[in-house]
C-alpha cells in the first residue's frame, strides 16, 4: 500500500475531474494514484528520497499526518507533519512560492486574484492538472459564503508551474514532493488535511502595522487559530475556528 515511498490549478482541459476524498477507501488510495503517469513518475524519482527525509524525521509513512500552512507576506507554503498520536506537528519543509497574486486580504468574489486567507482544507487531489499536480482547497468555506459576494469564486489549488490567479504555485518539483506526502497522509487514514492561510504573522505587533486596514476585524479573527499553532504546533479543531467580519 505504500509503495510510493518504497522506490495534477484546475484543470479545464483535462479528461477526468479533480480525484475528490469523498467516499475514498484510504487503503486503496496509494493504488488508485498510481494509475496516473505523472504520480507514478514522481513516485519513481523521488520516492526514495522522500521516504529517507520521512525517517531523518522519524516519521512513518503508515502513520503519517500533515498540516499545510502558508503567510502571504513570507511567500512560502510550509509542510508540517507528525506521526498519528506523535505528539506536535515538526516542520518538515517549506517551499517557496514560485509567483503570486492578489494584495493581503480574504478572497471575496471570483476574478479578483486574491489568494484566500483563513482555515481550509484538502478536498482535491488533481493528477492531471494543467499545473502538472495540484490539490484542491475547500474554497469557498461557510465563512466565504457568509462574508464575501454572490459569486466568491472556487477552484483555489496548490499546484506546480509559476503562474497564479489566486493558487498557490511551487513549481513541478514542489508539488511533486506536497503531493507525495498528502496521497501518503490520506493512505494512512487523515480524513481531513488541515490549510491555514494566513497573510501575515498574526500578532499585535503585526496588526498595529495595519490598524487602518479593512481587514482588521476579519484578521482579528484569525489570531485564535494562528496563536494556538504557535503555541502548540498543532491544530485547533476546526468549528472552534469562528470567523467574523
Amino acid at each position: 500500500m505504500f509503495q510510493l515511498f518504497a522506490q495534477g490549478c484546475a484543470a479545464p482541459g483535462s479528461s477526468s475531474p479533480p480525484d475528490s476524498l469523498t467516499g475514498k477507501n484510504p487503503a486503496a488510495f496509494w493504488k488508485e494514484q498510481l494509475r496516473f503517469p505523472r504520480v507514478r513518475t514522481a513516485q519513481a524519482a523521488i520516492g526514495p528520497v522522500l521516504a529517507g527525509r520521512l525517517r531523518a524525521h522519524s516519521l512513518e509513512a503508515k502513520q503519517l499526518e500533515v498540516f499545510i500552512r502558508m503567510i502571504k507576506s513570507r511567500a512560502e507554503l510550509e509542510v508540517w507533519a507528525r506521526n498519528q498520536g506523535g505528539g506536535p506537528f515538526q516542520l518538515f519543509e517549506t517551499y517557496p512560492l514560485s509567483a503570486t497574486s492578489g494584495t493581503l486580504g480574504p478572497k471575496r468574489r471570483a476574478g479578483d486574484y486574491q489568494v484566500p486567507e483563513g482555515f481550509y482544507e484538502i478536498d482535491r487531489f488533481n493528477p492531471k492538472s494543467n499545473y502538472h499536480l495540484s490539490l484542491g482547497l475547500n474554497y469557498p468555506n461557510a465563512a466565504d459564503r457568509a462574508l464575501g459576494e454572490p459569486h466568491p469564486g472556487g477552484d483555489i489549488f496548490i499546484h506546480g508551474g509559476a503562474a497564479s490567479i489566486g493558487c498557490m504555485p511551487i513549481t513541478d518539483a514542489g508539488i511533486e514532493e506536497v503531493y507525495l506526502l498528502a496521497v501518503a497522509s490520506r493512505a494512512a487514514g487523515q480524513a481531513v488535511i488541515p490549510v491555514h492561510l494566513f497573510p501575515f504573522p498574526i500578532t499585535e505587533v503585526e496588526l498595529a502595522k495595519r490598524r487602518n486596514s479593512p481587514h482588521q476585524a476579519f484578521w482579528r479573527s484569525l489570531m485564535p487559530g494562528y496563536t494556538y499553532f504557535e503555541q502548540h504546533h498543532d491544530v485547533v479543531k476546526a468549528d472552534a475556528l469562528a470567523v467574523a467580519r
